[in-house]
């Protein structure tokens, strides 16, 4: 099992998934089919995810076996980022328009 945040239009989810990586096509297929067709994603640790989520983490982890691959275990991204710190992200995976890239770079210079 594998866990990650998905950063799409609609907001960050923390999900649970039996597919080997973000960079999986059949993930990606999985997402498109809840309607998430272009993501920034992040692998956070399965176990970091159980012990913020607890038994919430027990109860959805139950309900992912073969037939069902891919469980939100957060759409609440208030609480996700309140739980998951940025330290906790792996490498970011990129997909949009059907290419995956692992690595963006920047078209001009980044202030703050």
């Amino acid at each position: 099992m594998h866990g990650a945040i998905v950063f799409s239009g609609s907001g960050p989810l923390v999900i649970l998934t039996s597919h080997s990586g973000l960079d999986d096509r059949a993930l990606i297929e999985r997402l498109a089919t809840k309607g998430i067709t272009k993501f920034i994603g992040y692998a956070v640790d399965v176990e970091l995810l159980r012990s913020k989520y607890g038994n919430h983490f027990s109860v959805v982890q139950e309900s992912l076996n073969e037939t069902d691959d891919l469980r939100i275990l957060d759409f609440d991204g208030h609480r996700a980022f309140k739980l998951i710190s940025f330290d906790d992200f792996g490498p970011p995976v990129f997909y949009e328009e059907g290419e995956i890239r692992h690595e963006v770079g920047c078209s001009g210079p980044r202030t703050m």
